[in-house]
C-alpha cells in the first residue's frame, strides 16, 4: 500500500505526469503562489538580470520573475510542468525572454557563470543529490550572484541550518536563513535561505 501511495505522490508532485501530474500542478499553482511571489520579492530581481528557476511547476513564480528580469530560464524534470509554464508564459517564450528546458538542480544545462539569481521553491526535498545540486548552482551563478531557496519546513530533508551548512561547504557565503508564514489558514510554514556566490 505504501508503494502505491508513494507512486501516486510522485506522479502528482515529485515528478508530475499524467492526470495526477495535472492535478498536482493545479494544487501547486494555488498552494505555492504566495510563497513563489514572496521569494521573487526576497531575491530583488533587477531588469538587467538573468534568473534560473528550478522546478517552476505550473509557472507562477516563473511568470512573476519574467515580468522583472531580462531573461528567465525554467528547468524542470516534468514535461507536463514545462507545458504549463509554456502556456502561462506564452508571449515571453515567443519573445525569447523565457527559456524552458528539461533538467534538474544537479544538471541545469546552463553554462558556467551565466545567471545572476537562482530561485527554488518547494523542491529541494526532491533533489536526489544535494551536494551535486549545490555544486551545480554555485557553478552557474556569476560571482556576486545569489540563491534564494524556500521549502515547506515540515518537508525539509534536513533542518534548514544543516542546509545552510551544505551551502557553505559548496562555497556559498553570506548565508541567511529564516522562517516565513504564508497568508491563509491552511498555509504551511516555509523555511527560507539566501546565499551568495562570493564576488
Amino acid at each position: 500500500m505504501s508503494s502505491v501511495l508513494d507512486e501516486a505522490l510522485d506522479r502528482a508532485f515529485g515528478h508530475p505526469r499524467g492526470l495526477l501530474g495535472r492535478i498536482g500542478g493545479a494544487l501547486m499553482a494555488h498552494g505555492n503562489a504566495a510563497t513563489e511571489r514572496h521569494v521573487v520579492e526576497v531575491a530583488k530581481t533587477a531588469a538587467d538580470e538573468t534568473v534560473l528557476v528550478l522546478g517552476p511547476g505550473p509557472g507562477i513564480g516563473l511568470a512573476e520573475v519574467a515580468a522583472r528580469a531580462r531573461l528567465t530560464v525554467g528547468v524542470d524534470p516534468s514535461e507536463e510542468m514545462l507545458q504549463l509554464c509554456r502556456a502561462r508564459c506564452a508571449a515571453a517564450v515567443r519573445e525569447g525572454t523565457v527559456q524552458l528546458r528539461a533538467g534538474t538542480a544537479a544538471a541545469t544545462g546552463q553554462p558556467g557563470e551565466s545567471v545572476d539569481v537562482v530561485l527554488s521553491v518547494n523542491n529541494v526535498q526532491l533533489w536526489a543529490d544535494r551536494e551535486a545540486a549545490f555544486a551545480e548552482l554555485f557553478r552557474v551563478l556569476r560571482p556576486g550572484g545569489r540563491l534564494v531557496l524556500s521549502a515547506h519546513e515540515k518537508w525539509l530533508p534536513v533542518p534548514r541550518h544543516d542546509l545552510a551548512s551544505e551551502l557553505e561547504a559548496a562555497g556559498f557565503g553570506d548565508l541567511q536563513t529564516w522562517v516565513w508564514d504564508p497568508p491563509g489558514l491552511a498555509a504551511t510554514r516555509a523555511a527560507q535561505l539566501r546565499a551568495w556566490r562570493p564576488a
